[in-house]
């Protein structure tokens, strides 16, 4: 009886050592060993990143921001300085890959340039972001997409700050939408911040000179706005000093 209980101790002392994992080892060790056959590395080309939409030149990015999400085209309007009369005016219309610039007019601002709290009779244009809706004149409509009020009263005697004509002026006019009704006629006098606070700011034809507080453009330009404008595009126009639309 010793001599078997001895042999089946010896018989089972392997599996009291080795345990599970190291039954795992044994068997590895009486396995010989095998390299795994290696894989090709296969390049993976770089993929280059989207360029970002190209913005508004001259815009920061409160003014970008200012600018609804829903507008595809913004008339940029810089002006030299906050007391000059001089600006420039720029047509950009918004693409799949950004905004993309028009040309560049000359144009003409208010007397004493611009205003951030524009009051009536203080010769300076608003600052601000505002929409389009609504166009007229005194002549036939050119093609017009926005609507168009014909009448005589866009007729402009007189002379401006500098001696000039000021006839023909409201030949073509574009309703800048401060402190106005938008879908009436841009001689709507409705006032809904108070007769205080000014109105009747347009888009009109250049006289050559500074005005009282709207944007000239000569006649040919204005002709190509009233042509492009278009109201399922939502149109703005973007207007101030340079270093005001740069924040």
């Amino acid at each position: 009886m010793i001599q078997r209980r001895t042999a089946l101790a010896l018989l089972a002392s392997p599996l009291l050592l080795t345990g599970c994992g190291g039954g795992a080892e044994a068997t590895e060790r009486r396995r010989p060993s095998r390299r795994p056959t290696p894989v090709p590395e296969t390049s993976v080309p770089e993929t280059s990143a989207a360029p970002a939409p190209q913005g508004i030149p001259g815009l920061g990015p409160e003014r970008s921001a200012a600018i609804p999400g829903r507008c595809a085209q913004a008339v940029v309007v810089t002006g030299r300085g906050r007391n000059s009369p001089r600006c420039t005016a720029v047509l950009h219309r918004r693409t799949p890959t950004g905004w993309q610039a028009g040309p560049a007019w000359p144009a003409h601002n208010a007397l004493h340039g611009w205003s951030a709290h524009h009051m009536a009779g203080d010769l300076r244009s608003p600052i601000g972001v505002h929409t389009l809706s609504d166009a007229g004149g005194l002549l036939p409509d050119p093609g017009s997409r926005l609507p168009y009020h014909r009448s005589g009263g866009f007729r402009s005697p007189g002379t401006g700050f500098e001696g000039e004509s000021l006839e023909g002026s409201f030949d073509y006019v574009v309703a800048i939408d401060y402190n106005r009704r938008p879908g009436t006629s841009p001689l709507d006098w409705t006032r809904p911040l108070g007769p205080e606070r000014g109105g009747g700011v347009w888009l009109h034809v250049d006289h050559g000179g500074p005005t009282h507080g709207c944007v000239g453009l000569a006649k040919a330009h204005m002709k190509d706005l009233l042509r492009t404008l278009d109201p399922d595009r939502h149109p703005v126009i973007v207007m101030g000093p340079a270093d005001w639309l740069a924040r």
